[in-house]
């Protein structure tokens, strides 16, 4: 298995070490054809991305590009910021970004507080406390989840399950059907074998993220391939390995509504 991309690394424009440049140059020593820039959303309280910041980061991808050859794609990990699936993202953002990520945070500007207390605070208490989630816990964070993938053209849902509890096969079901790629993430073990086994049963595409907040962990694939070991899926559905290129929803979003 050899990575052909890696599409969920950070900055200094939000909460990463290393600039877009020194990703870049250690994306190519690995060989890798895209890297994806994708720094914390706007509505991150500690780490958010700037608006403001948007032109700058830009020209360091452009430049990067350039200077290395190989395609560097600016994006955002965007925060699920509410029930009905509402991102930090706004309409007015998705001409500024190449590829759009979404996930569940902490210590975010919600859209209103009884968002907060069902997503962050009910979610993060079961983790915090080693506690089984509720089944309306469950519930809430599904449908937060779903509502999103139907309402915004999200292309990578990042670390499911980390710190919030929700129906894998439910939401692993919508992904498939909206052309939303899973996140099997390199940073931290955020699912069972079982539990992508149980995901890779509905249809659903897979990409491998190392999360990179620093240069030295771009392209690094271990807890995957310690996971698929593990699990039983076909390589086949994981869409950024082995020279493949996934085919994002929201690049076929903006070429028909931008």
């Amino acid at each position: 298995m050899i990575l052909s991309a890696d599409y969920h690394t950070h900055t200094p424009y939000s909460h990463g070490k290393n600039t877009v440049l020194e990703n870049t140059r250690a994306a190519k020593k690995l060989g890798l054809k895209q890297i994806a820039i994708t720094d914390h959303g706007f509505n991150h309280l500690l780490f958010g991305l700037k608006r403001k910041k948007l032109g700058e980061l830009r020209a360091e991808c452009i430049e990067a590009e350039k200077l290395t050859g190989i395609r560097v794609l600016m994006g955002m990990e965007s925060n699920l910021i509410s029930l009905g699936g509402d991102t930090d993202m706004k309409e007015s953002d998705l001409p500024f970004f190449d590829i759009y990520l979404c996930g569940i945070h902490e210590v975010l500007k919600y859209k209103k507080f009884s968002d907060m207390y069902n997503i962050m605070m009910k979610n993060y208490a079961a983790y915090k406390f080693g506690k089984k989630p509720s089944e309306k816990v469950i519930e809430n964070t599904t449908k937060a989840y779903i509502n999103a993938i139907k309402k915004n053209p999200i292309d990578i849902l990042t670390h499911i399950n980390y710190k919030c509890y929700c129906d894998l096969e439910e939401v692993a079901k919508c992904c498939a059907d909206y052309g939303t790629y899973i996140e099997i993430n390199t940073k931290k073990r955020h699912v069972s074998a079982e539990e992508l086994n149980l995901m890779a049963s509905t249809g659903v595409k897979f990409v491998i993220d190392s999360d990179a907040h620093s240069a030295d962990r771009v392209g690094d694939t271990k807890i995957a391939e310690e996971l698929l070991s593990e699990a039983e899926i076909p390589l086949e559905s994981i869409e950024n390995i082995d020279g493949r290129i996934p085919n994002f929803r929201f690049a076929e979003y903006k070429k028909k509504n931008l």
